[in-house]
């Protein structure tokens, strides 16, 4: 079995810059480039989305990127070829940075749940966050998951009680995922001052009753925001931001060039 890249990764004790990037954005041919230029610009995980039409916990930004993803004709399938032609260089340099998919139970589920994670595996994935998938339910998964190699993250959130803290933090292989905001990804109003201080009350709560590393994601646009995230927690994850800044590419060569752009700013 293959030394998981994510934990290896958190062995360096070092704070994590996470990108989220939702595959063949903003236009077809764009996943490898956009891989390319956040390795290479310093990006420590990156997570890809697997589009789903109905992503209930996302943001507009995030949804109308799925379905551009959809359209570009992304399934798990067409993903999970994406990953294996960028762990072995086919089309772009080799990519070597660890990859987490994140995406919801239904694709999965009609994929086959231990095809997908074999699947996964051996293109070369590194780890799973799937938001609508319950702990409680998940020893199976996890079990399989990790005689696979992969790294299962569970998320939580600003209601989720101490005692539920603690399961999802022992539950989680790596680290666990704080979103910020109940609602949606990306769409929280963080120069709000008591948004601000309740969010840092929530992450102090966490650091209080995890373990184990977590990172945040939400809303997070700048350098200023990153540092401040950092300070709270392990890692901060960028995806709206970084998918509003490509957006208006219409090459995949333009497409990693303002990825390239954005990730040296933020960086």
């Amino acid at each position: 079995m293959h030394h998981n890249r994510i934990t290896l990764r958190l062995q360096r004790d070092e704070k994590l810059l996470i990108a989220y990037y939702m595959p063949e954005f903003p236009v077809s041919g764009a996943t490898l480039p956009v891989l390319e230029a956040l390795e290479e610009s310093g990006a420590d995980i990156i997570e890809l989305g697997m589009p789903f039409s109905d992503p209930i916990g996302d943001g507009p930004v995030i949804q109308e990127a799925a379905h551009t993803a959809i359209k570009n004709g992304v399934t798990i399938k067409r993903l999970l070829e994406l990953v294996r032609h960028a762990r072995q260089g086919e089309g772009c340099r080799k990519i070597t940075a660890p990859i987490l998919l994140m995406g919801y139970c239904n694709p999965i589920i009609a994929y086959g749940i231990d095809r997908f994670l074999q699947d996964a595996a051996l293109a070369g994935v590194d780890g799973l966050l799937i938001p609508d998938f319950p702990p409680e339910e998940a020893a199976l998964f996890l079990q399989k998951a990790k005689d696979l190699g992969l790294t299962v993250v569970f998320l939580v959130s600003p209601v989720t009680p101490p005692e539920r803290i603690e399961l999802i933090d022992s539950l989680s292989t790596d680290f666990s995922y704080c979103l910020a905001v109940n609602a949606t990804t990306g769409t929280s109003k963080l120069s709000d001052a008591s948004t601000e201080a309740a969010v840092d009350e929530y992450l102090k709560r966490v650091r209080l009753h995890a373990r184990k590393k977590f990172v945040v994601g939400f809303g997070i646009r700048d350098r200023a925001r990153v540092e401040h995230m950092w300070s709270l927690a392990d890692g901060a994850v960028v995806g709206t931001a970084l998918l509003q800044h490509i957006a208006p590419a219409s090459t995949p060569a333009e497409s990693a060039r303002l990825a390239r752009e954005f990730w040296n700013a933020l960086r």
